[in-house]
């Protein structure tokens, strides 16, 4: 068996576009799907998976970890988000094919199930909320369907610096939230990387008072040192890793002991395998593994087999709605329950993209939100949930 070619597919999904990838045989019928979604970024990693394609045309797919490997190696400029994530879209899609063509989903190949299902916590499920009322009634909502956890950002268009005023509000949110749900789920902080050190530190102390599941990303990505000095000030869990790209980043993280939660996504830091790898050492290091994934139904899917492997796997980010469509352009078929996702049984990643459904929702750029004060728009108004009944 050899490849044939790498196809891309971008479509709309309202805060973003999602990029699949379709890595080709030259068996009939047999191909696997990836992600490669790059917030903001997506014509870009298309583009460079497309460049993957010369590497691994002409390849036998069950040869993943050469591939990976090689590509790696031969790609002087490593690292970053965009060479990984094209990456890992590719790796992906590759063990989609090996599974199929040996007839057993993906964990299976990584060393079979460790459990049956995972527990999630929410992320979108405060659409489109402003004030502490309204997001304490969202709350209550997205606890009824079952959610352990719900994560948020309420800190506003804030950046480095937060004002008393903004300081004041953020808690007021949290703690509505907190008293909302206290009894049947935990709260998680959303930082996006917005502060400085002494911004980060006074709003963990802060954040104390109300027994936060962790804070996360509370300082910029590239500075670990930064985020070690953080975490030994504060008084709350610290959460990370979302924006590192490799075990390399990861291995500076663990040394630092710089979070107690560690965050890898598929999508952006190397793919299946890498982030078996990545749980690896943070096992080693007695710290969980959950993964950030808020992204596309073919990142949940790989995402998902990790999480039928992994012994330090704890939980599982997941939007609670998504676009109407999303049901369109797949096959996904996403069971929750008791506030977790089975893990599929189904060949590879056990799902498939609808190339002719995807052409409906063609791209459309967005910007980032973060710093706008835009964030609670983050679904749309006919927003829905993808989870089968």
């Amino acid at each position: 068996m050899k490849v044939t070619g790498i196809e891309t597919y971008i479509c709309h999904a309202y805060r973003t576009n999602w990029v699949f990838v379709k890595v080709l045989t030259d068996v009939a019928g047999l191909y696997g799907i990836g992600e490669a979604t790059l917030e903001h970024k997506e014509q870009t990693v298309a583009q460079a998976c497309r460049e993957l394609e010369r590497v691994l045309v002409g390849k036998d797919p069950h040869r993943i970890e050469e591939f990976w490997h090689n590509a790696y190696r031969d790609s002087y400029w490593r690292g970053g988000p965009v060479l990984m994530s094209a990456l890992s879209a590719i790796e992906m899609a590759l063990w989609d094919i090996k599974g199929k063509d040996l007839g057993v989903p993906v964990y299976q190949l990584l060393g079979g199930k460790v459990r049956d299902a995972v527990p999630c916590y929410a992320n979108g499920w405060f659409a489109p909320a402003k004030t502490p009322d309204e997001f304490a009634e969202k709350a209550k909502k997205a606890v009824a369907q079952g959610f352990k956890a719900l994560k948020w950002d309420p800190f506003g268009a804030s950046y480095l610096q937060i004002e008393r005023h903004q300081l004041n509000e953020a808690m007021a949110c949290v703690a509505a939230v907190y008293d909302a749900v206290k009894d049947s789920a935990d709260i998680i902080i959303e930082g996006h990387g917005r502060f400085d050190i002494p911004s980060a530190v006074r709003i963990g102390h802060a954040l104390g008072e109300f027994d936060i599941l962790w804070f996360e990303e509370p300082i910029p990505p590239q500075n670990l040192e930064g985020l070690a000095e953080v975490k030994r000030r504060v008084n709350v869990p610290i959460s990370a890793g979302e924006r590192l790209y490799n075990r390399w980043d990861f291995r500076t993280l663990f040394e630092l002991k710089a979070a107690d939660f560690i965050q890898p996504d598929v999508s952006h830091a190397g793919g299946i395998m890498e982030l078996k790898k990545i749980a690896a050492m943070a096992e080693a290091y007695h710290l969980p593994i959950c993964p950030h994934n808020p992204i596309g139904p073919v990142a949940n899917a790989a995402t998902l087999q990790l999480a039928a492997n992994l012994p330090n796997f704890y939980l599982l980010e997941t939007m609670n709605s998504d676009v109407p469509w999303r049901a369109e352009i797949t096959t996904e078929e996403v069971r929750f329950e008791d506030g977790k996702m089975l893990i599929p049984d189904k060949p590879g990643l056990g799902i498939d993209i609808n190339v002719e459904a995807i052409k409906k929702y063609p791209y459309d750029p967005r910007e980032l939100r973060h710093y706008k004060g835009t964030l609670t728009e983050i679904r749309p108004a006919d927003a829905k949930s993808y989870f089968v009944k």
